[in-house]
């Protein structure tokens, strides 16, 4: 009996040394997934950052939007335009905060996190720049305002001047794909501009809207199939923008003269809901 519990007390003296040498041979193994660990969880970090900043940027920049429907409805739209840049250089420093995050990182890990606030602001700076201009903003002069200077521990700020010393500059580029799906998004909101702008007993203003679409339109056909995929999901989208306000500017062209201007509006909508019942049928 003393000799089996000798053994026994002899064998969990060697389990322990087995134990404890495999705990010191896998040693780096677990401090280099300790270091994986960091990594994970500050690029996670990262991550969930840039998708609040990128909701803050899409909230204002729909708000941008809603404030730029109301050009038609009033009678200075200056101050209605004034407001909305002043908006809008609220959200080129939440962009500025995320040049700020990306800042030596590989953006294409990051890209899905801050897209859709990206988009937004494309759509809003475009129509913007659409109501004052009556054209179609490039990539390039989006980009352009967004330099940004940042002085040793501060924020990144806009600014259009020359860097001052000791600054760092900071620049976000915006991608091609994401300035089209911005631009594709755009046509909803000229499709409703159409709207109330003949609510309002303009007429000229949907034959505007229509050449300006019909251009877009041919510039995402000439795209086609070799553009991001959900670019040629919005081209359903768009096509459907560009008959509703063609449908109604061929309307305004038949019966405009007949029709009161306090009633155009009525028949837009209804002629519109009309081509809405076709496409549910097809």
């Amino acid at each position: 009996m003393k000799k089996r519990e000798g053994e026994g007390s002899s064998r969990k003296n060697g389990d322990a040394a087995r134990e404890q040498d495999t705990g010191s041979c896998s040693s780096p193994v677990v401090a280099a997934f300790k270091v994986f660990q960091q990594e994970l969880d500050t690029k996670h970090d990262k991550y969930e950052r840039l998708v609040k900043i990128s909701r803050d940027i899409t909230i204002e920049s729909k708000r941008t939007i809603f404030l730029l429907h109301r050009v038609a409805n009033v009678p200075n739209t200056e101050e209605v335009l004034k407001e909305a840049e002043l908006k809008l250089e609220g959200v080129r420093q939440k962009i500025g905060q995320v040049a700020e995050e990306l800042r030596g990182e590989d953006i294409h890990q990051f890209h899905r996190a801050f897209t859709p606030g990206i988009q937004e602001y494309v759509e809003a700076v475009s129509f913007l720049h659409y109501i004052r201009h009556r054209s179609l903003i490039s990539l390039e002069e989006i980009n352009a305002r967004l330099v940004y200077m940042r002085a040793e521990g501060g924020d990144p700020k806009a600014s259009a001047e020359g860097p001052a010393p000791g600054a760092q500059v900071l620049t976000f580029h915006v991608t091609p794909s994401d300035y089209l799906l911005g631009v594709a998004d755009l046509t909803g909101e000229l499709m409703r501009m159409c709207i109330s702008s003949v609510g309002n007993g303009d007429i000229d203003t949907p034959f505007q809207l229509s050449q300006f679409l019909r251009q877009i339109h041919d510039g995402f056909s000439y795209i086609g199939n070799t553009g991001p995929y959900e670019v040629s999901k919005k081209l359903h989208t768009l096509r459907q923008s560009l008959g509703k306000v063609e449908d109604a500017c061929y309307a305004l062209h038949v019966r405009g003269s007949e029709i009161p201007k306090h009633m155009l509006a009525d028949v837009f909508c209804s002629r519109t809901a009309l081509l809405d019942s076709d496409e549910g049928v097809a």
